[in-house]
């Protein structure tokens, strides 16, 4: 079976207003097939990969029942910022800047309000997803350092392996690399050029939980499990995979809260900081409109082809 989803956002999020995917049930239960529109039909092939492991193998053997998870805060105002952090119930909060048409201080003012929302014990982690110069980073990360009262550490300031590698040996504050991973032919190159500290994974670009398994274990670095801002059923895949991991940072998955409507009655949202391990049925799927459904499925038969993957076959 396949079902099409869409659903607004309940906060603008990097340049969306709406969040849309395909559901695909196989012998294992459901999986989530849902890049971006920016990928291109070659980069699609991990996603599609991803969910037709979700679909037809059991998820990987877990060493915990449950993961504690990260908020996300958009590029929003500071009083919005800081209702987001004191409405999840999480000890971890990350936090989008360097957004076009905002200026440093509108990050600084937002970062400090989930400072003060989530008190002094709580751990930050700003994300510029690649927007800066390396020497916009270096200006820029010590002064939201000092806002947030320390970060954990700041997620992909610059785009280029060699780029973070310059920030990190300029800045205090650890960097983790998540496009340098999840879009790069050679994610090994962030390893070798010293370029990071933690490394981001998410199982649709990377191919499914097992891929990403691998591929940690290869790099060696410290791990953060993030969301591609699926549904409940494609988190919970998320969710699967840093259960599996030996050890793994807060994750950041706890972005169904970031939907208008999930595709589940009982959403994948944390309780007391934590999202539980186990399969997501979609029992409250409000289905995408005819063109979108209908572009979908157009998109995901010409990837399956690319990928020479026969879906009738595999989710029989």
């Amino acid at each position: 079976m396949i079902l099409t989803w869409s659903s607004p956002l309940a906060d603008r999020f990097r340049n969306l207003d709406v969040r849309d995917g395909v559901l695909l049930r196989g012998p294992a239960g459901w999986a989530e097939f849902s890049p971006f529109w920016d990928y291109d039909d070659a980069e699609c092939v991990p996603w599609l990969r991803a969910a037709v492991e979700a679909a037809t193998l059991p998820f990987p053997d877990a060493v915990r029942t449950s993961v504690p998870v990260n908020a996300t805060v958009p590029a929003v105002g500071p009083e919005r910022a800081a209702e987001i952090v004191r409405a999840s119930g999480c000890a971890t909060v990350k936090v989008k800047v360097a957004q076009a048409g905002q200026s440093l201080a509108d990050d600084l003012d937002r970062v400090a309000a989930v400072r003060d929302a989530l008190g002094p014990a709580g751990a930050i982690r700003v994300d510029a997803n690649a927007a800066w110069s390396v020497d916009e980073a270096v200006a820029a990360l010590p002064r939201i350092d000092r806002a947030a009262g320390g970060l954990q550490y700041a997620e992909q300031p610059c785009a280029a392996v060699d780029d973070l590698a310059r920030v990190r040996r300029a800045v205090a504050v650890p960097i983790a690399a998540d496009e340098s991973i999840r879009r790069a032919s050679d994610p090994h190159a962030v390893v070798r050029a010293e370029a990071a500290d933690v490394i981001v994974v998410k199982v649709q670009p990377l191919g499914g939980v097992r891929a990403c398994l691998a591929l940690a274990e290869e790099l060696g670095l410290p791990v953060t499990v993030s969301s591609a801002l699926e549904s409940s059923v494609g988190v919970a895949a998320g969710v699967a995979l840093a259960a599996a991991l030996p050890r793994t940072n807060a994750a950041g998955l706890a972005t169904v809260a970031m939907l208008r409507a999930d595709v589940a009655a009982t959403p994948l949202l944390p309780v007391d900081g934590e999202l539980p391990l186990g399969r997501v049925v979609p029992d409250a799927i409000t289905p995408a409109a005819p063109d979108l459904d209908r572009a979908w499925r157009d998109r995901l038969d010409r990837v399956a082809a690319l990928a020479g993957i026969d879906l009738q076959e595999v989710l029989a």
